[in-house]
């Protein structure tokens, strides 16, 4: 390489030194990843999986892949295992959950599917010591739980992440899951670097991972975890495990990942093209998670400042990996190098694959029919450096990506609010026309009040001019009876526009109040509301005209006088702040 650039060796100087800090920080992660060690097992265990562990499963969509990874979860021996779902999918899922073993699998729902949301109801369904969270395609070996738990003997141990590895959908794996295996790998490394050197860890994975009950029935917890919001307006849903483990960290909570073929597990990834939209949801779940606890929360730098400078080194990652090949593709295309382009380029390409091969060694060990796929994944690790600055400029979008139906896109959630507000005026539509409706039937019952009023004083004046002696029988109010039935009808009308919101059902209930009206009916049959105040001033009146005819007959003999009537006209309802007539 040093011939090739003798050119402009100036030039390639500052790319070398990005070179070299590149490949020292790697050697540091291989380091200490030989030197880590899982923590081990006790013969006589403090948590024990039949007693203290519970298993949560959140799921929209479990298959027959399903069937196997619970089985596996079953083969660790756990006290429960909780499956929630959305409430349509139960009866799916527990057809599923009855086939495999309905004595110790539990399927619980939420009404719409919300990963968050689903994960909080299994966690209030959760008597255990132990809570690990599953999904539904991750598989166990029979020894993972034994040593998950053996990171709980520490009493400050909050939660506890595995190492993975990718389990092909079909029989060969793609492409996309080569790719996926590869990560995998570089991930492992990095997982047990961190573990090693400082305790901490840039995510404790949600395929699976465990935390102590009694941290995640918090309510203060809950509430956050659920009220999650980018920039104070979007509201996330995946990105559970980043905040699972900034929770740990912020809240003074050990992690540990066991790096080990006894806890490792087997995953299904994406087998197309789709894959691609999966990391772009882990990228932006990334930088979210890794910004807040660089520069929101801070308690990294104190607690595990080795993962604090890995996530700064991944911040300026894309920009490292892209400054070289940007350089020499300009610079070969202004023909500034003494050899042939083909020179340069092949040259440069071949390099390239040796650094990526030997980062690669531990997986290629493992499966070496993986070696063809180095390529693909040279370019999709610059095409994975573009995606990151892309997913920098589109934090907002906070959709689920890869499932239809789990949650929603700022445009959904912004045609969701839309439709809202144009509910909100049609009910306020539907409220008015009530309203309105409301207005006119108590400007009849007042006109109807005013009219018996005027009816009750005409009949007294006609009675106080007759001046007549001797006991008479208590005469009808003339107008009260159909003044009562008419109000009794207008309430009806008035209850059935409040209670027939949108209309249907109205006119015809209506039409049969009208029908009803023109039955002649006794007026018993109507049983006014006490409290209204029209029904007060009919109850008052007629009361009170008993009183004076009884009064009259015992003293005088005769009806009382204009004078006497004036102190004994019993109070209207607008003195007893009821509504008042005028």
């Amino acid at each position: 390489m040093l011939y090739l650039t003798k050119d402009l060796f100036p030039v390639f100087v500052p790319l070398g030194v990005v070179g070299f800090y590149r490949y020292l920080w790697f050697m540091i992660k291989l380091l200490a990843y030989f030197f880590y060690r899982p923590m081990m097992p006790k013969e006589n265990p403090t948590y024990r999986a039949e007693y203290d562990v519970t298993i949560i499963v959140p799921t929209i969509d479990a298959g027959e892949e399903f069937k196997e990874a619970a089985h596996s979860w079953l083969a660790n021996n756990p006290k429960e295992i909780i499956i929630i779902t959305e409430t349509k999918m139960k009866d799916a899922l527990q057809e599923l959950a009855n086939s495999v073993d309905p004595s110790r699998i539990r399927v619980l729902t939420v009404p719409k599917a919300n990963k968050r949301l689903q994960m909080v109801e299994g966690i209030r369904n959760t008597t255990s010591e132990i809570i690990v969270f599953a999904d539904d395609d991750a598989i166990w070996g029979p020894t993972c739980l034994e040593y998950i738990l053996a990171c709980f003997e520490d009493p400050n141990m909050g939660g506890v992440g595995t190492s993975q590895t990718v389990k092909s959908v079909g029989r060969y794996q793609t492409v996309w899951e080569v790719l996926a295996g590869f990560r995998l790998t570089i991930r492992n490394i990095e997982i047990a670097a961190s573990t090693h050197i400082d305790g901490g860890v840039c995510c404790l994975s949600g395929r699976t991972a465990a935390y102590r009950t009694c941290i995640l029935q918090d309510p203060q917890f809950q509430y956050e975890f659920t009220h999650d919001f980018w920039l104070g307006k979007y509201p996330l849903n995946s990105g559970d495990d980043k905040f699972l483990t900034r929770w740990m960290v912020y809240h003074g909570w050990n992690t540990y990942i066991q790096v080990c073929k006894e806890a490792e597990l087997l995953s299904t990834f994406k087998n197309n093209w789709r894959f691609v939209k999966q990391v772009l949801r882990w990228t932006r779940n990334t930088w979210r998670s890794d910004f807040r606890s660089l520069f929101t929360e801070r308690k990294i730098w104190s607690r595990h400042p080795y993962v604090a400078f890995t996530m700064v080194d991944k911040i300026f990652n894309p920009i490292t990996l892209l400054s070289g090949p940007i350089s020499v593709i300009v610079m070969a295309w202004e023909g500034k190098f003494h050899l042939p382009i083909w020179d340069i380029v092949i040259s440069y390409i071949v390099w390239l694959m040796l650094t990526r091969i030997i980062k690669l060694l531990p997986h290629l060990f493992r499966r070496p029919q993986d070696v063809i796929w180095v390529p693909a994944f040279l370019v999709f690790g610059y095409y994975f450096a573009i995606m990151k600055i892309y997913a920098l400029f589109t934090l907002h979008e906070v959709g689920w990506g890869t499932r239809a139906g789990i949650d929603q896109t700022p445009a959904e959630l912004e045609k969701e609010k839309e439709s809202q507000k144009l509910e909100q005026q049609r009910q306020g539509a539907l409220e008015k026309d009530s309203y309105d409706s409301n207005v006119a039937t108590q400007a009849a019952i007042a006109a109807a009040a005013a009219a018996a009023r005027a009816t009750h004083y005409e009949q007294q004046q006609q009675q106080t001019s007759q001046r007549w002696v001797g006991e008479i029988p208590r005469p009808e109010s003339p107008g009260t009876a159909d003044l009562i039935r008419h109000f009794s009808l207008a309430q009806q009308r008035q209850a059935s526009v409040t209670t027939s919101s949108n209309g249907a059902g109205t006119s015809q209930h209506l039409e049969d109040i009208d029908e009803h009206d023109r039955q002649d009916l006794d007026q018993d049959e109507y049983e006014y509301d006490q409290d209204d105040g029209l029904a007060r001033y009919f109850a008052q009146s007629d009361e009170s005209l008993a009183a004076m005819r009884a009064a009259n007959v015992s003293s005088h003999g005769r009806y009382p006088s204009e004078n006497q009537r004036s102190h004994q006209r019993p109070p209207g309802p607008n003195r007893q702040g009821g509504p008042g007539y005028m």
